[in-house]
C-alpha cells in the first residue's frame, strides 16, 4: 500500500466516523422533536384532561359571576329600601301637614261656633223682659236646679207626645 491509499483510507474512514456521529446526532434530534410531537398529539387526545380544565374555568367564571349577581341584588335591595323610607317620610309629612290643616280648622270653626253662641246669649240676656234675664243669671251661679227643672219638662212633654200617639192609634 502506498501513502496515499494508507492516508485515503485514514480520510474515508474519519469521513465515515464524522458521518456515523452525525447521523447519531440526526437520529437523536428526530427521536426529540418525535417525542414533543407525540405529547402534543396525546395533550390534544386528552379529551377528558382539556374537558375537566374547562368545566374548572368554568367553575371560576360562574362562582364570579355569582359573587357580582349577590353583590348586585344587595345594592339594588338597599336602594329600594332607601326609596320606601323616603316615600314613608313623604307620606308621613303630607299627612302631619293635613292633620295640622284639619285640626287649625276645626279650631277656628270651634271659635266662630263659640263667638257667635256668646253673641247669641247676650242678645238674649239683654232683649229678653228683666224677671226672665233674672232668673237666667241665677241659672248660671247655679245649673244644677236649672238641670233638674229642665229635665223634668222635658219628661211633661215626652208623656203628652206619647199620649197623643197612643190616643191617636185607638182611634
Amino acid at each position: 500500500m502506498t501513502d496515499r491509499t494508507a492516508g485515503d483510507m485514514h480520510g474515508s474512514a474519519a469521513k465515515a466516523a464524522d458521518g456515523a456521529e452525525e447521523l447519531r446526532d440526526q437520529i437523536e434530534r428526530t427521536r426529540g422533536e418525535l417525542g414533543d410531537t407525540v405529547a402534543e398529539l396525546m395533550e390534544k387526545a386528552d379529551l377528558k384532561g382539556r374537558a375537566m380544565a374547562r368545566a374548572a374555568d368554568l367553575k371560576d367564571k360562574a362562582g364570579a359571576m355569582t359573587v357580582q349577581l349577590r353583590s348586585s341584588a344587595a345594592q339594588a335591595g338597599h336602594a329600594m329600601q332607601d326609596r320606601a323610607t323616603r316615600a314613608g317620610h313623604v307620606v308621613q309629612d303630607r299627612a302631619t301637614k293635613a292633620g295640622h290643616t284639619v285640626q287649625d280648622r276645626a279650631t277656628r270653626a270651634g271659635h266662630t261656633v263659640q263667638g257667635k253662641a256668646t253673641e247669641a246669649g247676650h242678645a238674649a240676656e239683654h232683649g229678653a223682659p228683666r224677671p226672665v234675664r233674672t232668673v237666667v243669671r241665677a241659672g248660671l251661679r247655679h245649673p244644677r236646679p236649672v238641670l233638674v227643672a229642665g229635665a223634668a219638662v222635658g219628661a211633661l212633654v215626652a208623656a203628652s207626645v206619647l199620649r197623643r200617639r197612643r190616643g191617636g192609634r185607638r182611634r
